[in-house]
């Protein structure tokens, strides 16, 4: 492939891959990624990115704590007051288009691996799976100094577009996950992050099991003449 040919197929065939294979990632192949990625363009340059990269024991431990909290929170729904985002992720009120785009996401998911609305324990299994980082071998999270202004999750967001990319390129697969960030409490003082630090996101990383039902998902995305207003 020339290099706009190899830049496209990384870009559209990028997906939210929910299921890995056990095979280790090589740890040149991260930092090959890494450095890559934070050539990401940043407001005067500040950079804010901070990733902690979990693998072996640092991630085993971590996936313990929180689905332990997870089922904990499920026994006794009283305790989700201690588990609280940093941030508002998602809107605090849902309208069209989005809220449609949501359900249709949701159903999809759900039933393309058979889980009905009426299945709660399949669906907190399944909703349990990213605490699991679905299996990748590699978990990433991502924080930012808490000082920092609402750009600087603009700023993230392209430097954690380059990761994606960066891996596509070369033959991984990564699932971004905002899920983790309700257990912010707990995820923080396990990576002995500062207490000037919030959580921005966590990421599952490594090769997709392509025997998977799950990863065969392809969410559909809006046409180009429904979001461009041309102009001259």
């Amino acid at each position: 492939m020339n290099p706009v040919q190899a830049v496209d197929h990384a870009i559209t065939t990028r997906m939210s891959a929910r299921a890995f294979l056990p095979k280790p990632v090589d740890q040149q192949m991260l930092q090959d990624i890494l450095e890559v990625a934070r050539r990401a363009p940043s407001g005067t340059n500040t950079q804010p990115w901070k990733v902690y990269v979990l693998q072996g024991q640092s991630r085993d431990q971590l996936v313990d704590k929180v689905c332990a909290a997870h089922d904990a929170v499920r026994a006794n729904p009283e305790l989700a007051q201690q588990y609280r985002e940093t941030y508002d992720y998602y809107p605090t009120e849902w309208v069209s288009p989005y809220i449609d785009r949501r359900r249709e996401n949701g159903w999809s998911l759900y039933g393309l691996l058979g889980i009905g609305k009426a299945d709660k324990d399949k669906m907190h299994h399944q909703h349990q799976r990213n605490f699991r980082f679905f299996d990748a071998p590699v978990g990433l999270m991502f924080t930012l100094d808490r000082i920092m202004g609402r750009g600087s999750l603009l700023d993230y967001g392209m430097f954690i577009q380059n990761i994606m990319v960066a891996a596509r390129a070369r033959g991984l697969h990564t699932c971004p996950q905002a899920a983790w960030n309700g257990f912010s409490s707990l995820i923080l003082p396990h990576l002995k992050a500062s207490e000037k630090e919030m959580l921005v996101c966590g990421m599952a990383l490594g090769w997709a099991d392509e025997t998977e039902i799950v990863n065969t998902l392809v969410t559909p995305r809006e046409t180009v003449a429904s979001f461009t207003t041309w102009m001259s």
